[in-house]
């Protein structure tokens, strides 16, 4: 079971934390990660890290502004985005798949309920 945390309305320029909790399997063996869906639109990649927390990888739209980080003894994975921009707004999803994560969305094994980020210009 995936439980994301985090979401809010903030300003453009500002920063979020989302946090997810995970419980139920192994977490550390699992890839984790990110996807997005804003309004009208399908949900896409965010960002991922690798089982060990040696790789992440991250959609074109968020590099350099986003972060991903797990704490494997909190059974938890965090995405820390900065500058956040009017077109960051959706729902989060955090996700996950043994080793890694794939990048799409008809792949992905286990999928967290969404927190919603509202980023105002």
């Amino acid at each position: 079971q995936l439980q994301a945390s985090g979401g809010g309305l903030v300003q453009a320029g500002g920063s979020l934390r989302l946090s997810c909790a995970a419980s139920g399997r192994t977490f550390s063996v699992y890839g984790m990660g990110w996807f997005r869906q804003a309004p009208g639109k399908e949900r896409e990649f965010v960002a991922r890290i690798d089982w060990n927390g040696v790789s992440e990888y991250y959609a074109d739209p968020v590099k350099g502004r986003f972060t991903i980080y797990r704490e494997n003894a909190k059974n938890t994975v965090y995405l820390q985005m900065s500058s956040l921009k009017p077109e960051d707004t959706a729902v989060y999803y955090c996700a996950a798949n043994r080793r890694l994560l794939p990048t799409s969305r008809a792949d992905v094994a286990y999928w967290g309920q969404g927190t919603l980020v509202t980023v105002s210009s």
